[in-house]
């Protein structure tokens, strides 16, 4: 860590091979901005990490994780406008939750300017869906740039960053999982810290910064403008290339990741290669470039993952333009969907050309059975204690609602608790839905406490005003876990230091909450009653139950030299092979052998000793030392 943030820091020109998410932070050092928030969530939390490798005097920028995705894009917004380059990072579905403010952040005059760097996530890798926020950037007038390697992260985002201050608008950086995570040898520019005049430089003359009715249609008329003028950087910028390969007849254009694999592709090409615009900029598109690539080709090929955002805009500089060419698309709902790997540009490809490429060779199918691999809980989670002795205190038709976090991966089995999801603080509002006209069956939701301060509350304010007599399962483990470890409200301390922490029982009673109980999660009998007595009030109740995140105290407490690792043991003589430590407990530290045995696995077990209680038979011995040899 201290190595990244020495790097991130050097003055004169130097190579580093660095990932995506990497790349776009020494970006922010060298453009010279001063105010940089988030909130964490794949594919984009490696940018924080790479700030917080930054020690903090050092650090030439101010650095938040807030508390949504919303409060982030405000807090950005307002160093904005008070003259300040700013960034806020977030992923995918992270701009649902601060749409509300960021669709209005083009109508008004970003002094400072402001860089929107968005982790889009095709293959809904680490995401509920694949959405293209493309559809945002038109919709709000945002231009876009779309790198594809690191190399052009570090670029664009520089770019971006100018145009923004050069015309006072958002500028969206869309980054993909691919890129962020991708490495690259990557040539950093010379960079001098200059002293910054930090003085407050908002003005209410630079407005209007009020949307009143009389003031929208002017805002919006100088939105269009700076989305003219961003059209002209776009088709004069060198982020736009157009690749030669004198092919009269075939021509593609893409963008980001499908021009990276269409690279990789057309290596095996059987005929001549098609020519390439590979555009930098996605929104608004270079129309006068796209005029000039569409007259000098017959037929052109538009490669893009998910929705056919430049498809639509290219077929319509070809319609008013009225030039006679073959514009190919999206042909089937497959190319609709996924990632844009090599193999898939491979298919897309042929079906449009099917004489350019000969179909993919390779090794034939694996006879050898491979067994499931589903994620699942770390050993040790509080969470697997929760879910087990939750079960025991609920009926079959009991309802649960999940919500998004590690505990989301209770819907699997041996669990399936959690029958329900949608985003992250949903749980409470659909389990209020579910209670209505329903007088039979108990309706429980979870939620994480990140979630909790995340976007949580508004729910639950909401099953205390209309007294909606559902339970809350609030999994308190301290932090973000799923995402990497993130400190939140309640954690004691931020990205820059320690505060006082803000409990989740205290904010539950300043909210009314009536019913709350608490329980650490490895004292599971205790764990049963509480639910079983929480789901029996008639009024909206909380179970608080706590434990830490396993992973992050084990990590913590291996690096004390007198740290020794402890481990559970099978005592053959006891077991009874019922194997509810397998098959109902499910902790993935016990291996069931063919002939019924069960073993511990010595590279999992972490011997926290939550099995115990588990096994019927007491059969499993407790932590006891272990070798490290």
């Amino acid at each position: 860590m201290k190595q990244m943030g020495k790097m991130l820091l050097t003055r004169p020109s130097f190579k580093e091979i660095v990932m995506g998410n990497t790349a776009v932070v020494r970006a922010m050092v060298e453009a010279g901005t001063k105010v940089v928030t988030a909130y964490p969530g794949s594919p984009t939390p490696e940018i924080a990490t790479a700030i917080l490798s930054i020690p903090k005097p050092e650090r030439p920028f101010y650095f938040e994780f807030s508390v949504n995705e919303k409060v982030a894009t405000e807090v950005a917004y307002g160093a904005a406008v008070n003259g300040h380059l700013s960034t806020v990072f977030f992923k995918s579905v992270g701009l649902n939750v601060a749409a509300d403010t960021f669709v209005q952040l083009s109508l008004v005059n970003i002094i400072g300017g402001m860089v929107i760097v968005l982790g889009d996530d095709p293959g809904a890798n680490s995401s509920q869906n694949e959405q293209d926020n493309r559809h945002f950037a038109h919709m709000t007038y945002t231009p876009v740039f779309e790198p594809a390697n690191p190399t052009e992260v570090y670029h664009y985002y520089k770019a971006a960053a100018e145009l923004s201050q050069q015309q006072h608008m958002p500028v969206i950086l869309r980054l993909t999982t691919h890129v962020c995570h991708a490495k690259e040898n990557v040539t950093f520019q010379t960079w001098r810290r200059e002293d910054y005049d930090a003085a407050p430089r908002f003005d209410p003359a630079n407005g209007p910064y009020i949307p009143l009715t009389a003031d929208t249609s002017p805002m919006k008329r100088q939105a269009l403008r700076n989305l003219e003028a961003a059209e002209t950087v776009a088709s004069q910028t060198g982020l736009n290339r157009w690749i030669d390969n004198g092919n009269k007849k075939r021509g593609i254009i893409t963008a980001g990741l499908p021009f990276l694999s269409l690279m990789d592709v057309l290596q095996t090409a059987t005929a001549d290669k098609p020519d390439i615009l590979k555009l930098g900029v996605v929104y608004p598109v270079a129309g006068d470039l796209i005029e000039k690539f569409l007259i000098a080709h017959r037929e052109v090929k538009i490669l893009e993952e998910l929705d056919n955002e430049l498809e639509k805009e290219i077929k319509m500089i070809a319609f008013d333009k009225n030039i006679p060419v073959r514009i190919i698309g999206k042909m089937d709902s497959d190319d609709w969907m996924g990632e844009y790997t090599p193999d898939k540009v491979h298919d897309v490809l042929r079906k449009a050309w099917p004489d350019m490429l000969a179909p993919r060779t390779g090794p034939g199918p694996i006879d050898v059975p491979v067994p499931d691999r589903p994620a699942q809980l770390c050993p040790g989670c509080g969470h697997r204690s929760a879910f087990h002795a939750i079960k025991q205190a609920l009926a079959d038709t009991d309802i649960s609602v999940a919500d998004i976090g590690c505990h989301t991966l209770g819907y699997l089995p041996p669990y399936a608790l959690g029958q329900l999801l949608m985003c992250m603080g949903a749980s409470t509002g659909i389990g209020s839905g579910l209670s209505l006209f329903n007088n039979t069956r108990k309706v429980v939701v979870f939620m994480g406490d990140s979630t909790f301060f995340h976007a949580g509350l508004p729910g639950i304010v909401n099953a205390v005003f209309n007294q909606h007599p559902i339970t809350m399962i609030l999994m308190e483990n301290g932090t973000t876990a799923m995402t990497g470890h993130q400190d939140h409200a309640a954690s004691g301390k931020n990205a820059n230091q320690t505060t006082a922490p803000i409990p989740v029982r205290k904010v539950l009673e300043g909210l009314g909450v009536q019913h709350i109980y608490e329980v650490d999660t490895y004292r599971q009998a205790k764990l049963t009653a509480r639910v079983k007595q929480a789901v029996s009030d008639t009024a909206f109740s909380v179970v608080i139950a706590r434990h830490p995140c396993m992973l992050k105290f084990d990590r913590e407490q291996r690096r004390d030299l007198s740290f020794q690792r402890r481990q559970v043991a099978i005592d053959p003589e006891k077991c009874r092979q019922i194997h509810d430590c397998v098959k109902v407990f499910g902790c993935p530290s016990f291996i069931l052998n063919d002939d019924g045995q069960v073993k511990v696995n010595p590279d999992l077990c972490i011997g926290d000793g939550s099995c115990l209680q588990t096994c019927p038979a007491s059969a499993i011995n407790a932590p006891k030392p272990v070798s490290e040899g």
